[in-house]
C-alpha cells in the first residue's frame, strides 16, 4: 500500500497545510482585531486624560 517515505511525505504535507490555514486565520482576523482593540483603548486613555486636564 503505502510505503514509509510516502507516510511520511503525507505527513509533512498535512501539517504544512495545518500550519498554513491556522497562519491565514491568525494573520487575517486575530491580529488586526487585537490591534484595532488595542489601538480604541489607547485612544480612550488618551480622552480621558484629556478630561482630567481641562478640570
Amino acid at each position: 500500500m503505502f510505503e514509509f517515505d510516502q507516510y511520511l511525505g503525507f505527513l509533512l504535507f498535512l501539517l504544512i497545510l495545518t500550519i498554513g490555514f491556522w497562519l491565514l486565520i491568525f494573520l487575517t482576523a486575530i491580529i488586526p482585531y487585537w490591534i484595532g482593540g488595542s489601538l480604541i483603548e489607547r485612544l480612550k486613555e488618551i480622552k480621558d486624560s484629556k478630561k482630567k486636564k481641562d478640570d
